[in-house]
């Protein structure tokens, strides 16, 4: 039998049971893995606490992201194969050692990445590249500000940005994540928890204003986002570690430059088989080339899941975390 981490109510990092489930055999358009490997994000605490409506009912497997390899290929499907080496993101319920996904967000491992490597940095990866490529389009000699900059997101950001020629600021809340991110192409950090990173941030730009944030954060930074930015700037919101952020009138966009605002979501941007595969191709092509590192945090046991979720809401990580059954 299969083994699961599956929740039957919201609340803490207790509620996780760990169960035998069953798998079934995969139906058309699906393969059946054996997960090696499954990614943990601040997103699965939101729906496991209850600040996300949970979609699917109760019980429930948490996890949209995982990496292992194929068992069995259901009818129709093309170019994957019992014993490739997987990885996928967007299919809630990876906390499992065996499971049932779809190919459409399925993509190969290349040679020389780890599923464990796979799993730390595929979901960060093409989440990055829409924010730093399609969101907002990044481009040479702009200043940008990434919010949790030594985070698993983050800290690709960083990477990302100055290898695209960008002027890099990050937002840390200690030292030992100021140097982490300084060693991943942060040109300047922030310790937000000691001085006012928006007065920072312009100071840094003799007062223009960065180009684009990238906050993750949500209520504690939002508005000092805006303070932070440049006329016609872009505050791109993807997260919200501290809760959601306030409600607010237009018309402050105006006030505070005619900024643009979005909300964006990983799903909404890759939303084909070939959106997935062609993000894949970018992330693992970079990780080839060694522009993207993979930071690792560490690795827990499937039955530890509860203790990766206290980690990451103590904001005791930094870098990926990956649960390994």
């Amino acid at each position: 039998m299969a083994r699961a981490a599956v929740i039957h109510r919201n609340g803490g990092p207790e509620v996780f049971q760990l169960e035998e489930v069953t798998v079934g055999a995969p139906e058309r358009g699906q393969v059946r893995i054996r997960q090696t490997a499954s990614g943990v994000n601040f997103l699965d605490t939101y729906l496991r606490s209850g600040q996300y409506p949970m979609r699917s009912g109760f019980p429930c497997i948490l996890g949209g992201e995982g990496a292992g390899i194929i068992e069995a290929v259901g009818p129709g499907v093309r170019g994957f194969a019992v014993g490739d080496r997987v990885v996928y993101s967007g299919q809630q319920g990876s906390y499992c050692d065996e499971r049932l996904v779809s190919v459409d967000r399925l993509a190969k491992i290349p040679e020389g990445v780890s599923e464990i490597q796979a799993a730390a940095i595929y979901n960060k990866g093409v989440t990055s590249e829409y924010l730093i490529r399609r969101s907002y389009k990044v481009k040479k000699g702009e200043t940008m500000l990434v919010h949790a900059a030594a985070g698993g997101v983050g800290l690709v950001l960083c990477q990302w940005g100055k290898h695209l020629g960008a002027t890099v600021i990050g937002t840390v809340s200690s030292e030992e994540k100021a140097a982490l991110a300084r060693a991943n192409g942060c040109d300047h950090t922030i310790l937000y928890t000691q001085e006012n990173f928006a007065e920072r941030a312009r100071a840094l730009t003799k007062d223009a204003g960065v180009a684009v944030v990238y906050d993750s954060v949500g209520k504690d930074t939002f508005e000092r986002s805006m303070d932070a930015l440049k006329p016609r700037g872009y505050l791109v919101c993807f997260g919200e570690s501290s809760g959601p952020a306030p409600m607010m009138d237009p018309r402050i966009l105006m006030y505070k430059g005619s900024i643009f605002l979005t909300r964006a979501s990983l799903i909404h941007y890759n939303i084909t088989p070939a959106d997935h595969r062609r993000a894949a191709a970018t992330v693992f092509g970079l990780v080839a080339r060694g522009v993207l590192k993979i930071h690792l945090n560490r690795t827990y046991p499937l039955a530890e899941v509860g203790q990766a979720h206290r980690d990451i809401e103590s904001r005791r990580t930094m870098g990926s975390t990956v649960l390994v059954p």
